[in-house]
């Protein structure tokens, strides 16, 4: 079988587990890791401090197994969703629209977990190690390479169909796969997102200060609050929607997701 014949078929087998998109990506050091590496340095991750382990798998994704090869890249929509009402006169407006439902690190667990298991019964001897928002990886820069979106300006991964209000997985591969054509920006001349965000979260495109960002303060968080950060956050309860909300192409009307599972 050849590689691009192996890539549909690990692109099939990811819609068949129930994900929307998935793309296959060449495992290569990363085209920002210098960047990243810069970020860490300026104290730009806050106290993310987990951020800064591992940073050698974070900017050579090769190095998270010895033989790894690819990164099969999965997408799982959460808004809008089939059967969901938008919730008013409570605290639901105020809490970013992932954390409204279920615990997406255990709905993708399930997936990616099931398409381990038959990527390693269809090719024994390969290896697989998957992550859900949990690795030391640059998932997002993985993501675009495997054509699954564009990262924009709010840093958040674009996409024409869906927007940014999606989750990502991956599957790192000691398998050689055709690579897709990798995503190109999204975003142009727009800067919506850096205009809008409350508290300047983003001081330049695809530039993001954690320690203004009112996400960071009530998710990532431990500990005391400084009182600069708690009016920063103001009346926001968990996380933050806003440089997503004024996006254009999350304005754009979108089909529901059949996904039942992320519902409450």
């Amino acid at each position: 079988m050849s590689r691009s014949d192996r890539t549909e078929r690990l692109r099939r087998w990811a819609l068949e587990e129930g994900f929307d998109h998935a793309g296959v990506a060449r495992l290569e050091p990363s085209e920002h890791g210098e960047y990243f590496l810069r970020w860490l340095e300026v104290g730009r991750h806050a106290g993310m401090d987990y951020l800064a382990r591992r940073t050698d798998s974070r900017v050579d994704p090769r190095r998270i197994f010895p033989g790894a090869r690819s990164a099969l890249c999965v997408t799982l929509r959460y808004a809008p969703l089939a059967g969901e009402e938008e919730s008013e006169g409570d605290l639901w407006p105020r809490v970013a629209r992932y954390a409204r439902g279920r615990d997406y690190h255990r709905i993708m667990k399930k997936g990616l977990k099931r398409l381990a298991r038959r990527i390693e019964e269809g090719y024994p001897g390969s290896r697989v190690r998957w992550y859900v928002d949990t690795g030391p990886v640059l998932e997002r820069e993985i993501a675009q390479r495997a054509g699954l979106g564009a990262v924009g300006k709010n840093t958040c991964l674009l996409r024409e169909d869906g927007g940014s209000y999606f989750f990502l997985g991956e599957l790192f591969l000691s398998l050689e796969l055709a690579p897709d054509e990798a995503a190109t920006d999204m975003c142009g001349s727009c800067t919506l997102c850096l205009e809008a965000c409350p508290t300047d979260a983003l001081p330049e495109p695809f530039q993001l200060d954690s320690a203004r960002c009112i996400s960071y303060w009530t998710i990532e968080h431990r500990g005391h609050l400084p009182l600069d950060a708690r009016e920063m956050i103001g009346d926001w309860v968990f996380g933050c929607d806003v440089c997503q909300e004024v996006c254009p192409w999350n304005r754009r009307p979108q089909e529901p997701a059949d996904h039942p599972d992320l519902r409450l």
